[in-house]
């Protein structure tokens, strides 16, 4: 390869957010790697010409670029549904990195990818004791931040809130629809906005009547392995 070696970074040049982490980025990374060895190219789309260049994409040939931010929410509360993501038979994420799932093995196996789908597999199978497990499934993502096939770039961190919805009367789940901000099932409303001080001890309720329900589930779920 020749120096410095150049990757493609497509970004929605309507969304002042997104051309703004993208330079954000491109600065991080050339300042960090030094630009005479790295440079991100950024390459300013419209929002059909990024679609159809990225999230539309069918296959992976089609996938003409070298870096794309982008995440992931769980559909179920187990490591697996993050770490599923590039196993190399059926990882959804696979077309992202220009690969095709059950193809591609000489790229696959250069990337380390044989190593990965054996860690996963036994974390995978480990499903008696869940310390275990997840001990296991620590050790896959391990090896995955080091590989640097994916890099973590950014955190969602906390927001100033104004509600007038009660916290903590709605469904409630870490992954899937019910944690969701838009489901209103169940939800409470009171024609004050809420209160830090109220927040914070209806969240002590709440904590307090999980503790319970989840040691009763616990109990039921024992009796009935029984």
């Amino acid at each position: 390869m020749t120096f410095p070696i150049h990757l493609d970074m497509l970004v929605d040049q309507t969304a002042k957010l997104d051309v703004q982490q993208a330079s954000s980025f491109k600065q991080t990374v050339e300042a960090t790697l030094g630009s005479d060895n790295v440079v991100i190219d950024i390459i300013q789309l419209s929002p059909d010409e990024k679609d159809n260049a990225t999230f539309f994409a069918d296959t992976a040939d089609q996938k003409d670029y070298d870096i794309d931010i982008s995440g992931w929410s769980g559909d179920f509360s187990d490591p697996k549904t993050y770490l599923d993501l590039l196993d190399p038979d059926s990882g959804s994420q696979l077309k992202n990195l220009g690969l095709t799932p059950g193809k591609d093995n000489e790229v696959k196996e250069k990337l380390g990818l044989a190593t990965y789908k054996e860690l996963l597999d036994a974390a995978d199978n480990e499903n008696e004791n869940t310390q275990t497990r997840y001990e296991k499934f620590a050790e896959v993502q391990a090896w995955l931040t080091d590989s640097a096939l994916f890099l973590p770039v950014q955190s969602g961190g906390a927001n100033p809130l104004f509600r007038k919805t009660i916290p903590f009367t709605g469904a409630f789940s870490f992954v899937g629809h019910k944690g969701d901000a838009d489901n209103y099932k169940y939800v409470e409303l009171q024609k004050e906005p809420v209160t830090a001080k109220q927040y914070q001890e209806l969240y002590e309720k709440w904590q307090k009547e999980k503790a319970e329900s989840n040691k009763k589930a616990q109990e039921d779920l024992s009796n009935h392995v029984r």
